[in-house]
């Protein structure tokens, strides 16, 4: 049987990191098919990247949208699982710890077809996240572990994951921006549009609950921007995201003069930030995983990572979410110096993922 690959995608993040496996399966004439769950739904955050990567339009959009993470991924497990039986698939792909991801691979494997987990073995050791309950899940369930680091792959030999399951490939973020950071630069006028200069802005972003759903925590996130801005004399840029946004506004939080507050950016007007910052401050794991790609400093503005690799190379540092420490934090980063090696591949990691699920 000629192999048949289906890839199943939620969010801006998942599309972005599997593009370059996409264009793999293109590259080798292998057949393939993209089921869109819809789980992000607006223009902005989402509909456009697949256009804006030169990527074919999914075959399947689900449109689920938001909802309870039962509801929401009821829904998913429900349609996919109509998309698998009559697409019937030999691989189904899944990416990362969306309950996308969660609902992709459960389909699929009640179906009885072979699973592969892109981006396999994270931990952040905290269940109280959700995404840490859908890696581990998705991790039990599946066929083809690639694991993007070292680090990843001992979690899941750890936790007694069959040798022969496990495959360290690289992470599929290196050959998204070494394929994307050129054609940003084409494409993108981020930096003239808002006046900002290379090197002299700080960047930020968050949308966790934890971060942004409490009052108190999130003043102090910008009581912290605050005192950044007054100490470096320089702006912060700040796309919020619609959920960030919501609590805002039933806050009656007003940012800070120093603070940029823009609508959410594409991918490619993100890169040029994230590259072009002297500092970036976020809770998204993948931003984590893209400001040590690009040689720029990152605080986290969370009790853990899953991307620990970002902490032991000195590209990252996590950070309390409060005023004082959130300064002393970017003072220290400040002060590294942007050399540290790249922990996460060469960017060859689509190929290597490719040989070993279609060996």
């Amino acid at each position: 049987m000629n192999p048949k690959v289906a890839f199943i995608l939620g969010t801006r993040p998942e599309i972005i990191k599997m593009a370059p496996v996409i264009r793999e399966c293109q590259n080798r004439g292998v057949d393939f098919f993209l089921t869109h769950t819809n789980q992000h739904y607006s223009v902005e955050m989402d509909h456009m990247i697949c256009q804006d990567l030169n990527l074919v339009k999914p075959h399947y959009e689900l449109r689920i949208g938001s909802g309870s993470h039962g509801e929401q991924t009821g829904k998913m497990l429900a349609n996919i699982e109509k998309v698998l039986i009559k697409e019937q698939p030999t691989h189904v792909l899944v990416h990362g710890d969306t309950n996308t991801t969660l609902a992709g691979a459960l389909a699929a494997r009640k179906l009885l077809m072979k699973v592969g987990h892109v981006e396999a073995g994270l931990r952040s050791r905290d269940m109280a996240m959700p995404e840490e309950v859908n890696r581990i899940l998705v991790d039990d369930i599946s066929d083809y572990l690639f694991a993007p680091t070292l680090q990843a792959n001992n979690n899941l030999l750890a936790e007694g994951k069959p040798l022969n399951k496990v495959y360290v490939v690289g992470n599929t973020v290196v050959d998204a921006v070494q394929d994307h950071t050129i054609l940003a630069k084409e494409k993108s006028n981020i930096m003239a549009d808002q006046n900002l200069k290379e090197k002299d802005f700080f960047l930020i972003t968050a949308h966790r609950p934890a971060n942004v759903d409490k009052k108190i925590v999130l003043q102090n996130i910008f009581e912290g921007m605050d005192k950044i801005a007054e100490k470096y004399n320089a702006p912060i840029v700040f796309p919020i995201h619609p959920r960030t946004q919501k609590m805002l506004d039933v806050f009656e939080i007003k940012p800070g003069k120093s603070i940029i507050c823009i609508p959410p950016v594409g991918y490619f007007d993100m890169l040029l930030l994230i590259q072009n910052a002297r500092l970036v401050f976020t809770d998204s794991g993948g931003l984590q995983e893209e400001a040590c790609i690009l040689q720029t400093p990152c605080v986290t503005l969370r009790d853990n990572t899953e991307r620990p690799e970002t902490l032991e190379v000195e590209a990252n540092i996590l950070s309390k979410r409060d005023s004082d420490d959130i300064l002393a934090k970017a003072q220290k980063m400040l002060a590294v110096e942007t050399d540290w090696d790249n922990p996460f591949g060469e960017g060859n990691t689509s190929q290597k993922i490719l040989k070993y699920l279609l060996k």
